[in-house]
């Protein structure tokens, strides 16, 4: 009895405590959160990140001094990266590259949903509703209620949206 206690003790602890302090640090880093930020793993954001209202990571890395704007209702799986710098190597004064880097916008529209190592570079747009395949490396825009996964990520296929839309009106969001 003691045992299965001190167990269920941890596990209270585990999920609620840590999940506690991901959700502060995520909030001190983010420019602006909205409400019911949910952070069930190990996030990093960086300070030109604005969130929309029940966004939920669940183990998310977003690196570089671009801005990340994330809509409302995003899910993310384990182990995502949004990065939003590169370095100049095109018109550079050296190679491969030179000291300079050059910032990109992530914008991430309302109900998406990212499957687990999904990675998205700068300069990229998610349309709302859309669903990224896990392990896919996004490099080029994606459209609202579109599927898409691999490296680099192509569209394969897209949502039925009579039915996505009337779950949005219905406000059935998870």
């Amino acid at each position: 009895m003691v045992v299965r206690l001190a167990k269920v003790i941890k596990n209270f602890f585990r999920k609620t405590v840590i999940r506690g302090l991901y959700v502060i640090a995520v909030m001190s880093l983010a420019k602006k959160t909205g409400h019911n930020l949910k952070v069930n793993g190990w996030s990093v954001v960086n300070s030109n990140t604005v969130l929309g209202d029940n966004v939920n990571f669940n183990g998310m890395k977003i690196i570089g001094g671009g801005s990340v704007s994330i809509g409302s209702n995003f899910h993310s799986g384990s182990g995502c990266l949004m990065i939003t710098e590169t370095h100049n190597y095109d018109h550079g004064t050296a190679i491969p590259y030179d000291n300079t880097v050059i910032k990109k916008e992530i914008f991430i529209e309302d109900n998406v949903w990212f499957g687990s190592r999904v990675i998205v570079l700068g300069g990229v747009t998610i349309g709302e509703g859309a669903i990224i395949q896990a392990g896919a490396v996004v490099v080029k825009d994606v459209p609202a209620c579109a599927i898409a996964g691999g490296n680099p990520a192509q569209v394969f296929r897209y949502r039925d949206r009579e039915h996505y839309e009337k779950l949005k009106l219905d406000g059935s969001f998870f």
